[in-house]
């Protein structure tokens, strides 16, 4: 069994309602102050109200903050599947993952906002169809990146000798991430993730009306990489929370309690809500003092992930 990679430190950014110098500020905070990675969402609206604000395209935003920073990884938490065609989000991918030399980490999910889907005429058919859907993307995905002519023939989508070219920078491909909360996607996340996400029960989100806490998911993905024949320590997983005023970033004892929390749980990618502009002095505070603490005190048998 592999050691568990070392841990990393995340910021999570909703767009909702931002200019585009509040985003990209935000992604060169990131950068300045040594995270390991930052996220949009991909949403075509704001999830919760007013939902009249206005809310950027996610995969053109993240190729422009991606030539505007230099080191800290970036994603999209998490892609939703029903948007795109996987051989249009490969491409996308791989061209983000030139544009930032290698930093692109590719999130992708089944989608899960109906009102979004029926505003804008996009088809949202029901969970087991969409988890079908994504199954094959991934399929798609993987083998348009090779660099190498692709061939598929599904039930959704099909390749006849694709030549998807440039290849990505990262080889063999770029590291996916694969947002994960119920039974069927934890089982598709533990064979085929580089990287699995989960967070809390919280309504209005995706993960609204699971009863399942964060441990039993745990449980339940790595029975699941086990049946898969695949070692629970070798995939990375990450979790997030919001950016209320007793979260994370409201001191560094909250920050340091919250990593010791999800890091017991069996998390290696700690990501949190990146609050208001008034609370960044204390994202700096954490970012310099606490979080290199954090790292200090990681075994020394820690071995890198994706």
């Amino acid at each position: 069994m592999s050691a568990t990679p070392p841990l990393r430190f995340g910021l999570f950014v909703g767009q909702a309602g931002m200019t585009w110098d509040e985003l990209r500020e935000r992604f060169e905070l990131a950068d300045e102050l040594g995270f390991d990675h930052i996220w949009l969402v991909d949403h075509l609206m704001p999830t919760d109200p007013p939902y009249d604000r206005p809310m950027f395209e996610a995969w053109t935003s993240l190729a422009a903050l991606a030539a505007l920073t230099h080191r800290v990884r970036i994603g999209i938490l998490v892609t939703s599947n029903t948007f795109r065609h996987p051989s249009v989000l490969a491409k996308q991918a791989v061209t983000v993952d030139h544009i930032s030399r290698g930093r692109l980490i590719l999130g992708l999910g089944t989608g899960w906002h109906p009102e979004e889907h029926h505003r804008f005429g996009i088809d949202f058919p029901d969970a087991p169809e969409r988890v079908d859907q994504l199954e094959e993307a991934l399929d798609v995905i993987i083998a348009l990146m090779s660099g190498e002519p692709a061939s598929f023939l599904g039930h959704h989508y099909r390749l006849d000798e694709a030549l998807a070219l440039p290849a990505p920078v990262q080889q063999p491909r770029i590291p996916i991430l694969i947002a994960a909360h119920r039974p069927r996607m934890l089982r598709l996340a533990a064979r085929r993730a580089d990287m699995w996400d989960t967070f809390a029960t919280t309504e209005g989100t995706a993960t609204e009306g699971i009863a399942s806490d964060l441990a039993e998911r745990v449980r339940i993905f790595e029975e699941a990489c086990r049946a898969a024949g695949r070692d629970p320590n070798g995939i990375r997983r990450s979790v997030w929370v919001g950016a209320d005023r007793s979260g994370p970033f409201s001191s560094p004892d909250a920050y340091a309690q919250f990593v010791e929390h999800h890091q017991a749980l069996g998390f290696t990618d700690l990501m949190a809500a990146l609050p208001s502009p008034d609370r960044w002095a204390m994202v700096r505070e954490i970012a310099t003092t606490v979080i290199p603490a954090l790292r200090v005190r990681q075994p020394a048998t820690a071995t890198p992930g994706p």
